[in-house]
C-alpha cells in the first residue's frame, strides 16, 4: 500500500492511494512508512492538500 493512502489504510482503492501520494510525500515525508502517522499528518495539513486528496478524506467521512 502506498504511504500516500494512509487515510485509506482500511479500504483504500488504488485511485484513492494515488490521489494522496504526492501530498504525503510533500507534507509528511518524515512519517512515510507509518500509515497511521501519515494519515494524522495529512489531516493536520488538510487545508493545504490537493483537491483530489481532500475528496478522498471527505469520501471516508474525515
Amino acid at each position: 500500500m502506498s504511504s500516500g493512502a494512509a487515510l485509506a489504510q482500511h479500504s483504500g482503492t488504488p485511485s484513492e492511494q494515488s490521489a494522496c501520494t504526492r501530498d504525503a510525500q510533500r507534507f509528511c515525508r518524515k512519517d512515510l512508512g507509518n500509515d497511521g502517522a501519515v494519515q494524522n499528518c495529512l489531516q493536520m495539513k488538510r487545508a493545504s492538500l490537493s483537491r483530489s486528496c481532500k475528496k478522498v478524506f471527505e469520501s471516508h467521512g474525515m
